[in-house]
């Protein structure tokens, strides 16, 4: 059975802490003994918060503990209002949770035969693709469950995929060694882009006329749609590219990799050969080569990274600094994403767990 609860409050973290009106009332009724002031939350009568916590979202507890899965959760994703998470797993399920409340998971998506690796939703928000290690993507409907289409066409392993900002149009990213783009109103794949070595992370452009692909040969590839061929190369990681993803205004797109890196990239048309931007260190990969993916917050200011040190990693986007290192996971983090309208945080895990972090 599925379940959510908050973090308590520790020397690492401070959180929420979930308590009887007993021990409420004795922390309250502490003095003299360092203890700090605990008052009761608006949200939650049971539940008592630091008296001089600022609060920055409407989280009902600065940090929300979300389990259910039965296996390595893989990605997340929340929808484009922010009302809706939805999570993938090795365990081949797909959950859908509320963002607000005790953020309820009310609904499970099964059909994947195997471990789903990556979660998005298509504009609007009403639908979600996956992408699963069935070599098959699907399409579900958010309202009702329904699983509206099977897309068969890949061959091997479905490592990442993505739907565009506008449109139909899907594309994906294989361990065939293809990059395949789609259209959902279509039955087979649009084209398909052949890449010598498989594919780990896939994402478009802001006007769906490229593909930008990130592969176990260490380069990133932009294709252009237009004719089906490479445009450019962005290369500087020494090892796989774990994840891909495209800024807010799409003139940057940002990549995690195996070489311990994450960095940022200009892919604004007719720039010059060097597209390399930034660089961020702190997030690390390990053993395991699990594809650790990355991602940028609404405003474009910030960026986080999955990391195998069980740490979210979050840096100033223009300066690199790192900005958080917020623990709490006892297994590699796999996917870290900003929530679209609050300063909160999705990530998932290794541990089988997911946290709602807010941020200060």
């Amino acid at each position: 059975m599925t379940s959510v609860t908050k973090r308590k409050l520790d020397d690492v973290v401070q959180a929420v802490v979930v308590s009887q009106p007993k021990k409420m009332k004795d922390a309250a009724n502490s003095s003299g003994s360092g203890a700090q002031q605990l008052v009761p939350s608006k949200a939650n009568k049971n539940a008592v918060v630091p008296a001089n916590l600022k609060r920055t979202s409407n989280l009902l507890a600065p940090t929300m503990l979300l389990t259910g899965h039965d296996g390595v959760v893989n990605c997340g994703a929340f929808s484009p209002d922010g009302s809706i998470i939805a999570t993938g797993s090795q365990d081949k399920q797909v959950f859908l949770w509320q963002s607000t409340g005790e953020c309820e998971n009310y609904m499970v998506l099964s059909g994947h035969t195997n471990a789903v690796m990556q979660v998005d939703f298509a504009s609007g928000g009403g639908e979600l693709l996956s992408c699963s290690a069935d070599k098959f993507l699907a399409l579900w409907n958010v309202s009702t469950g329904e699983r509206i289409k099977k897309i068969r066409g890949h061959t091997a392993v479905v490592n990442s995929c993505c739907p565009s900002r506008v449109g139909t149009l899907a594309c994906s990213g294989s361990d065939d060694g293809t990059v395949k783009l789609w259209d959902f109103r279509e039955k087979k794949a649009v084209a398909t882009l052949s890449n010598r070595y498989q594919v780990t992370g896939v994402c478009f452009s802001a006007d769906a006329q490229r593909i930008y692909s990130g592969s176990i040969e260490n380069t990133i590839k932009c294709w252009d749609l237009r004719k089906n061929e490479v445009e450019y190369h962005m290369n500087g990681h020494t090892d796989t590219v774990t994840g891909v993803e495209l800024s807010p205004d799409g003139n940057h797109l940002l990549s995690n990799a195996m070489d311990n890196s994450v960095r940022t990239w200009d892919v604004r048309p007719y720039k010059a050969d060097n597209r390399l931007e930034k660089i961020f260190t702190g997030a690390t990969h390990n053993f395991e080569k699990n594809l650790l993916k990355c991602s940028w917050d609404p405003s474009g200011k910030m960026v986080t990274a999955g990391s195998a040190d069980r740490l979210v990693c979050v840096w100033d986007a223009k300066s690199a600094k790192m900005l958080y290192r917020l623990p709490g996971h006892t297994g590699t983090v796999n996917d870290v994403k900003f929530h679209p309208r609050e300063p909160v945080v999705l990530s998932c895990s290794s541990d089988k767990k997911m946290f709602l972090g807010e941020l200060a």
